[in-house]
């Protein structure tokens, strides 16, 4: 048999394809405390106006906490496609063994080999399909939070009347906006407003249940 490294691999794929998850919605930056309420930005009506979308998501109680979950989830997964990819990895090596000693006649080694080979391509189908569920929670994760920001965003922007707001990503040379004056970002005021609403909306949906 000279599939082993082949399952190694697929448990390895499935690992990375969790971590991609993590790394996407972490930042380089440390996290820090979430700015208090009553936090305005001295932007004009009418000006164009930015803020800082890593922030968001690293600062974000609502990303934190779908983060966490998602993590949670992808943390089982991995261990159920070890735990199967180990059982059969160990199924291989004791077929090879049985193989060297001269344990099993050819007759058998044909029908063990065939059925490990079926094994083995079961394997790669479940593993595929959890790295595709993987993807899809990355998705859900990403749509649920771009979804919530987009919407506070507006009704913020209704009561402010800014020509436009931008989102801007990076730390060495961010983009689209490489530089601007500090009056123009409102960061610590959106990430305070969908704070403050995040907390009412969890504890709205407490009191109904």
């Amino acid at each position: 048999m000279k599939n082993t490294p082949l399952i190694l691999s697929i448990v390895a794929l499935v690992a990375v394809a969790a971590l991609g998850i993590i790394q996407l919605t972490s930042g380089k930056k440390t996290v820090t405390d979430t700015p208090a309420e009553g936090v305005e930005a001295t932007a004009q009506k009418g000006a164009v106006v930015y803020f800082n979308l890593d922030r968001v998501l690293n600062e974000y109680d609502m990303a934190n906490e779908l983060r966490s979950a998602v993590e949670s989830k992808i943390n089982s997964i991995n261990q159920e496609v070890n735990r199967r990819g180990n059982k059969l990895q160990s199924e291989v090596n004791d077929f090879q063994e049985k193989i060297n000693k001269g344990l099993i006649t050819r007759s058998v080694a044909e029908v063990q080999s065939e059925q490990l080979g079926k094994k083995q391509q079961e394997f790669q189908n479940y593993a595929a399909q959890k790295q595709q569920e993987i993807a899809e929670e990355q998705t859900v994760m990403m749509n649920q939070l771009g979804d919530a920001i987009k919407k506070y965003i507006d009704k913020y922007n209704a009561e402010k009347q800014y020509a436009m707001i931008i989102a801007t990503q990076g730390d060495i040379l961010p983009a689209p906006v490489v530089t601007a004056d500090a009056s123009l970002d409102v960061t610590d005021e959106i990430l305070a407003g969908l704070n403050n609403e995040y907390v009412k909306n969890k504890a709205s949906r407490s009191s109904e249940k």
